[in-house]
């Protein structure tokens, strides 16, 4: 069997090869595309992660294509649905990263609303110790927290947010209601949660339905001042209602570290709100974490095990 790995360290080329030792397994630390798949022609089973694009011309590509293993949660990079059409299989790794990234979106979360970012640079930009003006925060305790999905992460979010001594109001198209009633929190329409949350944060996975899920048409709804985060995808914010809420005042502050379109930036693109003050971004680092990756690598293993022995887990089509 001829297994492509795409994206990988050099540490974790030599993990894979200790388990795929019978298999004949190449590395590729770029990602894949339509630019580079003649390298992988040949493979039976390609694994990738989450900058690469496996799309119609990507499958068509690979002719003996079987399997593809992604190390993401979202897969929304791979066409899925034609893969089906080819008879080809999808697996993910669905929980890796449950209180990885609800931990830093509270991570961002806390940088908006205590400045630490502001705080740093302007100790770094005197020389010395002292306590610089205009950095009054506010507190998190009592406010109103508004989830945008309550999956894995979307719950452990609401139970840090209860250390915080947080409100919580929450919007899922499958409310957990058990989940709401043992965790103090109601579920509420979308406008309702966007209207009165004093932040909102998103862990919704990507989907057509759900494309701009938050646009120009409801982010007005927005309380005046709110604060949005989005450890998710991208895609469910319309980047320019975004940027123009942040310009008015509509919302005080954005912690991102997922952009509309980002697995199309070249090196060098401008990205507006890189610029903003009031934005703290980061480059889709939410999962990263030790513990985090060596549960990727690890249901990695078992999801392509798991289809080499007949008995695929994990399967997302």
């Amino acid at each position: 069997m001829k297994i492509a790995f795409f994206e990988v360290s050099k540490t974790e080329q030599s993990i894979f090869v200790q388990a795929f030792s019978g298999a004949e397994v190449s590395f590729c630390e770029e990602k894949l595309n339509e630019e580079n798949v003649n390298k992988v022609k040949d493979a039976e089973i390609i694994c990738v992660f989450k900058d690469s694009l496996v799309g119609k011309n990507v499958i068509d590509a690979i002719p003996n294509l079987k399997f593809i293993a992604t190390r993401t949660t979202g897969f929304d990079f791979i066409d899925c649905e034609y893969a089906k059409t080819k008879g080809v299989k999808v697996s993910n790794v669905p929980a890796y990263g449950s209180e990885t990234v609800a931990e830093f979106a509270f991570a961002l979360l806390l940088t908006l609303s205590r400045k630490i970012r502001e705080a740093n640079q302007a100790l770094k930009d005197n020389g010395d110790y002292f306590i610089p003006k205009n950095l009054q925060g506010f507190d998190l305790n009592g406010k109103t927290l508004g989830v945008i999905g309550t999956g894995k992460i979307g719950k452990n979010v609401i139970e840090i947010a209860h250390g915080f001594d947080m409100n919580v109001l929450a919007y899922d198209l499958y409310p957990d209601t058990k989940f709401a009633m043992e965790n103090g929190f109601v579920y509420k329409t979308l406008e309702e949660v966007l209207s009165q949350s004093d932040v909102v944060t998103l862990h919704a996975p990507y989907t057509k339905e759900n494309h701009h899920l938050i646009n120009k048409n409801n982010i007005s709804l927005f309380k005046k001042g709110a604060y949005l985060i989005n450890t998710a995808r991208g895609e469910l914010i319309e980047t320019e209602a975004l940027v123009g809420a942040l310009q008015d005042g509509t919302i005080a502050g954005a912690g991102l570290d997922v952009l509309e379109g980002e697995n199309e930036f070249k090196k060098g693109d401008t990205i507006p709100m890189l610029k903003m003050s009031n934005v703290v971004m980061t480059p889709h680092i939410a999962f990263n974490t030790r513990e985090a990756e060596t549960r990727i690598l690890q249901t990695t293993t078992d999801n392509i095990k798991g289809f080499l022995s007949g008995s695929p887990i994990n399967l997302v089509n």
